[in-house]
């Protein structure tokens, strides 16, 4: 049972290749102690696999390696990788050791060959320099030669078996040409093996593309599908698998798009970590809106990252100056990336392994893609849709807030479409028209789509100048929106009228005012002889009762002079009764006349 656990933890023990991309499909690299088969056809990538293997081993775990050929001398080799970055010369042969196995036909078939000689060669110089890797460049070419199947079988029965009881982590390269089950030599090789990978090399649309594929791996689960691969400075570069759930981050901070009119369409401008499309016809200044966002980014301190297909960066940087955005004063300061590539160079995956690379050494916070549509030519319009795709949800995984042009479909400059159907993963949609009118071509925005947020639905004109790009306010006339000459003449006869209604607005005003001022003249003037009559109305009354007054002490004065009896003059006066007496105590009255009481 012991022996058994033994054998299952050696079948699921891997060990780093160092290609990226490959130990993240492979779930750890290849398996350790144990023999992997690379097939392919001529170009494909077998060999620089294997030795970049080999020399990530020697480099980071410090583990020797043997590279046996036997197509090519190890100067060619070495000649061949001379483009990477590797430094094989400075390695030396103590830490890999190349050993040239070239043989000819003639002397294979001059007597009974087997491969006994050279493993025994090849197990001393393991143990002179301690090797863990060893690779059988071309094994392929040998058991060619030998032109006798049952002797093809035991040689590789052979090379197997020695490399397992060496516990040695062997690769196998082999020519194919066509699917795997063409081969015909060594048809069980890949039974034998425990880890096939196959490499192909093919053409679609004109266009040189490379995918590996991992065929097997025994004991080991891996990512199925073919994926794509690159030869970048460092080498072999394999494309990682997406993630089958999307998990990007939500954020409501915001940022600028590049000018505040726009911002404001958009309801406070772009969210963090968004994708933004614009589309538009040539012409329709999508370079420029891009150039402007990220002038802006660069502006807030945050790295950004400018990739251009089919146009270089300094005429970008150049054309981009007459409109008053300066991106070249970032550039030297490392703020600003700029990439140009040719998109029928490589192919789709390839740009797509490029801009992996690009994101992973400059972190950028921002990013611009111009234009996506590019893409189509790399390759055919099916596979340059699915990279759109990939590349819009890696950004978004970085939490890269990211700006892509495209250019629309079809002649129709009014056409909401495009060719990589970007319009629906996109989370906000500018798009640029024409408004072709009275001979003049102007330029108009608007925005079709913003998730999350409030936007305008107006279509605002585009203006350029050496102040940058500008939004005019929206000016309407009979229900149709004006731009270019016919605003400008309607807004001139708007200004006349209104100057006009200013001046006779202020006309009326000081009519107004002059009157005013003479009813209030007439008011106070008024008010003034109305004080005057109060005036001499109370004057007038005060008279009056003054001189009732005199009257009634003058009357009592003449009546104290009259007076003889002095008490009189100080007592008041007694109203005096005609035919009137006081009658006397305990007496009648005396009747006189004729006896009726009567006088006569």
């Amino acid at each position: 049972m012991a022996g058994i656990k033994r054998v299952a933890s050696q079948l699921i023990s891997k060990v780093a290749t160092g290609i990226q991309g490959f130990d993240t499909l492979s779930h750890g690299g290849l398996p350790r102690d144990r023999t992997s088969l690379l097939v392919g056809g001529p170009g494909s990538g077998k060999s620089i696999f294997a030795l970049q293997a080999l020399v990530h081993a020697a480099r980071v775990r410090h583990e020797h390696g043997i590279f046996i050929a036997f197509e090519e001398s190890s100067r060619q080799i070495i000649a061949n990788t001379a483009m990477f970055d590797w430094g094989l010369s400075t390695l030396g042969n103590s830490k890999l050791f190349f050993l040239n196995a070239h043989l000819s036909s003639s002397v294979i078939q001059s007597g009974e060959f087997d491969l006994a000689g050279l493993l025994a060669i090849l197990q001393a110089k393991q143990k002179e320099i301690g090797a863990k890797w060893v690779v059988f460049d071309g094994i392929d070419v040998l058991l060619m030669l030998l032109q006798d199947p049952v002797a093809e079988l035991r040689e590789i029965h052979r090379v197997r078996d020695w490399l397992v009881e060496n516990e040695l982590t062997g690769i196998l390269t082999a020519k194919m040409n066509g699917d795997i089950k063409s081969i015909t030599h060594y048809g069980l090789m890949q039974f034998m093996t425990d880890c096939v990978i196959k490499f192909d090399r093919r053409l679609e649309h004109g266009v040189s593309v490379h995918r590996l594929e991992i065929k097997k791996y025994r004991g080991s689960g891996f990512a199925t599908g073919e994926f794509p691969l690159r030869f970048g400075p460092s080498g072999m570069e394999v494309a990682d698998p997406e993630p089958a759930e999307l998990t990007h981050q939500a954020s409501t901070e915001r940022v600028s798009s590049g000018f505040a009119s726009l911002d404001s369409m958009l309801g406070g401008g772009l969210y963090r970590g968004s994708s933004t499309l614009i589309t538009g016809a040539p012409g329709t200044s999508k370079t420029t809106l891009a150039g402007n966002f990220a002038e802006a980014a660069c502006r807030r301190r945050e790295r950004t990252l400018f990739v251009s297909f089919d146009e270089a960066a300094d005429p970008i940087m150049r054309n981009l100056t007459s409109v008053g955005i300066q991106l070249k004063r970032y550039v030297k300061p490392g703020l600003l990336r700029m990439y140009s590539g040719r998109t029928e160079a490589c192919s789709a995956e390839e740009h797509l392994t490029r801009l992996r690379s690009l994101i992973k050494e400059h972190q950028p916070r921002c990013m611009v893609i111009d234009p996506i549509s590019a893409l189509a030519k790399a390759g055919g319009l099916s596979t340059a849709r699915a990279v759109a795709n990939r590349l819009v949800y890696m950004v978004k995984d970085h939490g890269i807030t990211v700006v892509i042009t495209s250019l629309v479909e079809g002649d129709d400059p009014e056409a909401e479409a495009t060719d990589l159907q970007m319009s629906t993963i996109a989370d906000s949609w500018i798009h640029l028209s024409y408004l072709v009118r009275n001979g003049e071509r102007n330029r108009a925005l608007s925005i079709i789509k913003s998730r999350g947020t409030w936007h305008s639905n107006q279509v605002r004109e585009l203006t350029l100048s050496a102040a940058g790009p500008m939004l005019t306010d929206v000016y309407t006339a009979g229900g149709d929106v004006l731009m270019g000459t016919l605003r400008w003449e309607k807004e001139a006869e708007e200004s006349a009228r209104k100057k006009r209604h200013s001046t006779e607005f202020e006309n009326k005003r000081r009519e107004l005012q002059f009157a005013e001022a003479d009813i209030r003249a007439r008011i106070k003037a008024l008010e003034l002889d109305l004080q005057r009559q109060m005036g001499e109305l109370a004057l007038y009354s005060s008279d009056h009762a003054d001189s009732a007054l005199t009257s009634s002490n003058r009357e009592n004065q003449l009546h104290e002079m009259r007076s003889t009896d002095p008490a009189m003059r100080t007592a008041p006066r007694v109203k005096r009764h005609a035919a009137t007496s006081t009658p006397r105590s305990g007496k009648s009255k005396k009747k006189t006349g004729n006896g009726a009481g009567h006088a006569p």
